[in-house]
C-alpha cells in the first residue's frame, strides 16, 4: 500500500531508540526523509546511517529538547535540510516514582521534557505547515493519560497534557490542512522495559525466563485483551497512517494502541 509519504520530510523526536527508533525507520521506509533526533550523537548517527544503508533519506539533529537552547539547536538543525511536514513528539521520559517520595522539583523536570518540549516544537514547525496548507502532527501519549495508576503520578499528568494539547491544536488548525492526534500506546516491550522486568521478575515469582515473565508480568500489570506487550512497530504503524494524506479527515484522536488494556470509551 502507498501511503502517499513521498516528497515529506518528517521529524520524530527521541527517535535514537526504542518507539521513536522504530517510527522513524517505518516512515523512511515508506518514502519520507526523516530527521533522527537524540541527545548522543553516536546513537543518533547510527540510527541515521542505518536508514541510508536500507535506501532511505535521514539527516540528524542532536539537542536536549528540555531547555530552550536546545529545543532552538535542534529546530535549526532541522530546518537546515528543508522544511518539515511531519512532527512527531515522541520525545519523554518518566522515573519510578510514588505520591509519597516525588518532589515539586520532579514535576517540573517531568513538564520540561514531556510537554513543554513537544510545545517548543510546535511553535517552531507548524506555522510553516499552516503557511504551505499542509501538516501532521502527532504526540505520543498513553492510556495512564485517560486511567492514571498511583505510581508515577507525575508522568500520568504529563501524558493527560500530551493528549489535551493535541485536541486544543486540533481545534486551531481546524480548516489549515493541517491534523492534530494523539496515538497512546500501552505497555510497549522496549529495552529498558523487558531489562526491568528481567530484572523484577523472579523476587515477584513470575519465573526466570522472558518466556515464563511476559505473560506473568502482563497478568498482573497491565492485563489487556492480547494477553501481551505491544511492539515498537504496532506504534510505528499508527503513526504513519495519521501521517499520511490518507488520514486527512482524522483530525482531533486519540487512537489507543494498548491491546484494550483502557476499558472506557
Amino acid at each position: 500500500m502507498d501511503y502517499q509519504l513521498t516528497g515529506k520530510r518528517a521529524l520524530v523526536t527521541g527517535s535514537s531508540s526504542g518507539l521513536g527508533e522504530a517510527m522513524v525507520k517505518m516512515l523512511a521506509a515508506e518514502g519520507a526523509a526523516v530527521v533522527v533526533h537524540g541527545r548522543d550523537k553516536d546513537r543518533t548517527e547510527a540510527v541515521a546511517e542505518s536508514i541510508r544503508a536500507a535506501g532511505g533519506r535521514a539527516d540528524v539533529a542532536l539537542g536536549d529538547l528540555a531547555t530552550d537552547e536546545g529545543a532552538d539547536a535542534v529546530a535549526a538543525a532541522t530546518l537546515a535540510g528543508g522544511p518539515i511536514d511531519i512532527l512527531v513528539n515522541n520525545a519523554g521520559y518518566y522515573r519510578h516514582v510514588s505520591w509519597t517520595n516525588t518532589t515539586p522539583e520532579e514535576w517540573r523536570d517531568a513538564y520540561e521534557v514531556n510537554v513543554i518540549s513537544g510545545v517548543q516544537m510546535i511553535r517552531h514547525f507548524v506555522p510553516q505547515m499552516r503557511e504551505r496548507g499542509w501538516g501532521r502532527v502527532i504526540q505520543i501519549g498513553g492510556g495512564l493519560g485517560i486511567v492514571p495508576m498511583p505510581g508515577h503520578p507525575q508522568y500520568n499528568a504529563t501524558l493527560a497534557a500530551r493528549h489535551n494539547l493535541a485536541l486544543s491544536l486540533a481545534r486551531e488548525l481546524a480548516g489549515t490542512g493541517v491534523t492534530s492526534n494523539v496515538v497512546a500506546p500501552g505497555a510497549i516491550l522496549v529495552d529498558s522495559v523487558k531489562d526491568l522486568l528481567m530484572g523484577i521478575g523472579p523476587a515477584r515469582g513470575w519465573g526466570n525466563t522472558w518466556e515464563e515473565i511476559e505473560p506473568a508480568a502482563t497478568a498482573e500489570l497491565i492485563p489487556n485483551d492480547r494477553n501481551r506487550m505491544g511492539y515498537p512497530d504496532e506504534i510505528a504503524f499508527a503513526v504513519l497512517f495519521l501521517t499520511s494524506p490518507l488520514a486527512e479527515y482524522v483530525s482531533g484522536a486519540i487512537i489507543r494502541v494498548d491491546g484494550g488494556l483502557i476499558k472506557n470509551l
